[in-house]
């Protein structure tokens, strides 16, 4: 059976690949599907689904030899996605789409609004990070990171590289984690209107990674209950992080509200060293069916939504 990743970030926001590389990586892992999945941003999309058209052509013209590992390669899907943050109850809560229309007018407007959103705290907190005596402004950080949405990742990468921190923790720990003076929240959406947006862009809702918001398990099946009547269609529980005990609670709400799993590696590349892409820690595997039970709930979500609107 093979595997795949549901879950992977570029440098199109935190991470550090680049989407094409991303997919010459997931071509050496042989997986045969992953999910580009930035914080709040679509634009590095194009870049993968390209190249993976381009590796897929390859290799049907037999131009692909065996992987390094001798297996031989298999097609390989880009799956179109979004990470949305989102504030529940002065928590993060982070909202995975899956098969989004990107392309779709609506969708490109609120993304807009989201980077904007983002830039106007970044300046904000650059002022406050000067007033500490470090040399940053919003303008360095774009330079130092082109063409990426600007998140608190970078603030800490950038930290370290110029010697204000030891270590990446050491920079949430002292600037730029949400209870020092310097952070800045921004405006957020909520998750039930991070699920309802991805539904209207035809894509497949999943609520990432519950066991990190530390939620006691009544307010965190309320939570579940809601998202699901507002169209929620996923649990991640299957991540890199996860005890038994998380995927066993996860897999159960699922079941409880009748949702799909999803899961995936949370891949940032040396942002976060030692994760790799579609194994994590080493432990993880995400097989295939769990995909193609997505796109059968997918599927019938979207017939279901298409036959509403012609009672």
């Amino acid at each position: 059976m093979n595997i795949v990743d549901l879950h992977v970030h570029s440098n199109k926001s935190d991470g550090s690949m680049k989407p094409s590389e991303l997919v010459g990586l997931a071509v050496k892992k042989g997986i045969s599907a992953f999910a580009l999945t930035d914080h709040d941003t679509t634009e590095g999309i194009a870049e993968a689904a390209n190249a993976a058209s381009e590796y897929n052509r390859r290799l049907s013209n037999g131009e692909i030899g065996p992987l390094p590992n001798g297996q031989s390669p298999i097609p390989l899907e880009v799956i179109p996605g979004i990470e949305f943050s989102t504030e529940y109850k002065k928590k993060d809560i982070h909202i995975v789409g899956l098969y989004i229309n990107y392309e779709a007018s609506f969708f490109k407007e609120k993304i807009r609004a989201f980077v904007d959103a983002r830039t106007i705290r970044n300046k904000k907190m650059c002022e406050n990070l000067q007033e500490a005596g470090i040399d940053i402004s919003y303008e360095k950080l774009q330079e130092t990171f082109p063409g990426s949405v600007i998140t608190r990742g970078h603030y800490a990468k950038y930290l370290f590289n110029h010697g204000y921190v030891k270590t990446m923790p050491d920079a949430f720990e002292r600037y730029v984690g949400d209870h020092t003076k310097y952070f800045v929240p921004r405006e957020k959406v909520t998750p039930s209107q991070a699920v309802q947006l991805i539904r209207k862009a035809k894509g497949f809702p999943v609520l990432a990674h519950p066991p990190l918001y530390h939620m006691s398990n009544g307010d965190l099946d309320t939570l579940v209950k809601s998202l699901a009547d507002d169209g929620l269609l996923g649990i991640e529980a299957i991540y890199s992080t996860y005890q038994q005990s998380d995927e066993r609670q996860m897999r159960s709400l699922a079941n409880k509200y009748g949702l799909c799993i999803s899961g995936g590696s949370d891949f940032h590349g040396g942002t976060t060293p030692g994760l790799e892409l579609a194994t994590g820690y080493g432990k993880l595997r995400v097989p295939e069916d769990v995909l193609l039970r997505i796109k059968t709930a997918l599927e019938q979500a979207n017939q279901n939504e298409n036959l509403e609107k012609h009672l």
